[in-house]
């Protein structure tokens, strides 16, 4: 037996594949709803933050500044309820991101979609919580690996 932490998605490359595909899917579902590159990137880093996976913070940030978003605004990130940087989209999609990442059974999910709707529709909301289930699902495969981080 080895003492070594598996890389799960080497060790299972199918079960890992099948993830890709799915991320793929949950992105063409992004676009097809209208929801911008930029909330879908701090959407993945904001989770990864809290999650405190380093491998996908170290592919988000650079993809977050691909989609245009300001390093001022990824700076601030993680008190984006206290700064002005954020749309109502984007806060909007931070708050569900948020809610079903620390799963706190006091608070309202119901509550928590009510106010999304407000700035989002329903496929965009759909898409929110796919991108925020699947980047969890990503961040625990880099965390059980032992994932490194990636340099420039």
């Amino acid at each position: 037996m080895s003492a070594e932490r598996p890389y799960i998605d080497k060790e299972h490359p199918k079960v890992y594949g099948a993830m890709l595909q799915a991320a793929a899917a949950s992105r063409s579902a992004a676009q097809e709803a209208g929801l911008g590159e930029d909330t879908i990137e701090l959407i993945k880093i904001r989770v990864s933050q809290i999650n405190g996976c380093s491998t996908c913070l170290s592919i988000h940030f650079p993809k977050a500044r691909k989609a245009g978003v300001a390093q001022g605004t990824l700076d601030v990130l993680s008190a984006w309820r206290e700064v002005a940087s954020f749309t109502d989209e984007q806060r909007a999609a931070l708050e569900l991101a948020e809610s079903l990442t620390v799963i706190d059974p006091t608070i309202d999910r119901q509550a928590v979609n009510a106010r999304a709707a407000a700035h989002l529709t329903t496929a965009q909301i759909s898409v929110v919580e796919w991108t925020t289930t699947l980047i969890n699902a990503f961040n625990r495969i880099s965390i059980a690996s032992g994932h490194p981080v990636l340099r420039p």
